[in-house]
């Protein structure tokens, strides 16, 4: 009786298996032309009670100057990288080893990965999970889709995810009639949507806000990706 049943469970474990590493690839395949339908963060706070609103837009209906804006706060090497700021990473890594915050090393891509596929709580598992999901999104997907996907998944605000919801929530317009101060105050609050407000901003958001600003009209060529 026991080798049958030690059989079947390596036969089930291998099928847990094969799942957890194939279903987020095929996904990701999917998810190419496909909007996301929803995500794990969209259902943890659903279940929380914060609600859900969210209206997918496309790559031409997202203001070039919130695209600007988002790589501007969020990842100035989004164009160039490979997915993964190498020396961000090692700092976070160092940071965390030695008992400090390990804040940073996170780029859009990465960040694309965990909202798509993971959970919101940092720990050094997810961090680990988020780097093969990086590199097939990397390597599947233009930058284009990449920051597609990210502006309409990210959150906004409690229960609102996405550049539509967010830019109608805020500012009373669509994604697409974002203004270049709109866009930076939107961007402002990526970090901590929960806590900040694009509109109106507080000091710290306006500060951040007009650093976005002046940091786009700096970044010149490494704003090629997502400037079409």
């Amino acid at each position: 009786m026991i080798r049958p049943f030690s059989s079947k469970v390596r036969r089930w474990a291998l099928w847990a298996l094969l799942i957890v590493v194939f279903a987020p690839l095929a996904l990701t395949v999917i998810y190419r032309f496909v909007p996301p339908p929803i995500t794990p963060l969209m259902v943890i706070r659903l279940i929380e009670g914060q609600g859900l609103k969210r209206d997918w837009v496309s790559w031409d209906e997202i203001s070039p100057h919130l695209r600007r804006a988002a790589v501007a706060a969020e990842d100035n090497l989004f164009c160039e990288h490979d997915g993964f700021d190498w020396s961000s990473l090692e700092s976070a890594v160092k940071a965390y080893a030695e008992g400090r915050r390990a804040g940073g090393g996170s780029t859009i891509s990465m960040q694309t990965a965990k909202n798509l596929f993971l959970w919101p709580k940092r720990s050094v598992f997810r961090k680990a999970l988020e780097l093969p999901l990086t590199t097939s999104l990397e390597v599947l997907w233009p930058k284009q889709r990449i920051l597609e996907v990210y502006l309409n998944i990210a959150e906004w605000g409690p229960g609102v995810y996405g550049a539509e919801a967010a830019a109608r929530a805020s500012f009373g317009v669509g994604a697409k009639d974002l203004s270049l101060r709109q866009a930076s105050q939107l961007a402002a609050v990526l970090p901590s949507p929960l806590k900040w407000r694009a509109h109106p901003p507080g000091d710290y958001v306006a500060g951040r806000a007009a650093t976005i600003r002046k940091r786009v009209g700096q970044l010149g060529p490494l704003l090629d990706c997502v400037a079409g």
